[in-house]
């Protein structure tokens, strides 16, 4: 029997424009993260399914035993009921997708190695997710919509070399198009973690609750989405920040993170992704890493640190 592991490496993700708007077919910005996780799948004799998951710092922080039973799976053993029974989700509609995946009379020994801390919201779920699909050759939006749900684009980061526009399409279903976004003012360009995980699918909900015409308020996120794309100064990009933060706090009926937390700061703060947690995206003149530590916020990349460019990691 083989033994050389395949080996599946997804990488993680950030919305820079188009947070919430995404569902409502706005085109957003989105940006495959230099850190991923990686599933490592390797043949074995015996009939069951062996599932350990390591974590930035190279510790076991999750395992499970599940035996093959009747063509589909049977937990034996976990650490933890509730992710074990979340991965049996995925694993089953994965093989439901896709009947000859986990067909086979030997079993497997799974380990996934995480790349940057769960508390990030970088894609701990979509990465797997991603992952998982590759190994089942399954569609990754369908086995991601079967699951989790969302729009997807993180998916589309998982798979990417470059920055990217999502829009989702009634017609199409989606429309993904790679775009070079790599500023001139990168370096001026930082991602400071809050120190706290968001719920993603409570901040839907809530921009869900808002049911006025959005169509103005989409048609500016996409010409936003655009210009940024296009931008070449710090000054305008810092402009645009702030006016799309402007028309989702608008949206959602919550202060922009800058007027909430960071009023005092001399330059420009954009929530991305679900509001209230996990990064924020800076755009200084200056480093504000003095500004940031003085606050309590230790966490903090630098654009080049954190976005993967034509492919490296």
């Amino acid at each position: 029997m083989n033994q050389v592991p395949e080996t599946y490496r997804s990488h993680g993700k950030l919305l820079l424009t188009g947070e919430y708007v995404v569902l409502d077919a706005a085109i957003s910005l989105a940006v495959p993260t230099t850190f991923g996780q990686t599933l490592n799948v390797r043949p074995i004799a015996e009939s069951r399914l062996l599932w350990k998951s390591f974590d930035e710092q190279k510790q076991v922080w999750f395992e499970a035993s599940f035996e093959f039973h009747e063509n589909s799976l049977k937990l034996a053993s976990t650490s933890n009921e509730t992710i074990s029974n979340r991965l049996l989700q995925i694993l089953l509609t994965a093989k439901h997708l896709n009947p000859d995946f986990l067909d086979s009379k030997s079993g497997f020994s799974v380990e996934t190695h995480l790349e940057f801390p769960s508390n990030w919201g970088l894609g701990s779920s979509s990465t797997l997710i991603n992952s998982i699909a590759r190994w089942a050759d399954v569609d990754a939006y369908k086995l991601l919509e079967d699951t989790f749900g969302g729009s997807g684009y993180d998916i589309a980061c998982a798979n990417a070399g470059s920055s990217l526009t999502y829009q989702l399409n009634s017609k199409m279903g989606r429309k993904i198009s790679l775009v070079d976004f790599n500023p001139t003012f990168k370096s001026q360009l930082y991602f400071v973690h809050l120190n706290q995980k968001q719920n993603s699918r409570e901040g839907i909900a809530q921009y869900r609750n808002n049911t006025s015409d959005k169509t103005a308020s989409i048609e500016r996120i996409n010409a936003i989405t655009r210009e940024m794309v296009g931008c070449k100064t710090l000054n305008h990009f810092q402009k645009l920040m702030e006016e799309h933060e402007q028309i989702i706090s608008d949206l959602i009926k919550m202060p922009p993170v800058k007027e909430r937390l960071f009023a005092d700061f001399n330059g420009a703060i954009k929530s991305l992704g679900a509001w209230g947690g996990d990064f924020v995206m800076v755009a200084s003149e200056t480093d504000p890493s003095a500004y940031f530590k003085s606050n309590g916020y230790h966490t903090m990349l630098r654009y080049s640190e954190m976005v993967t460019i034509d492919g490296r990691r």
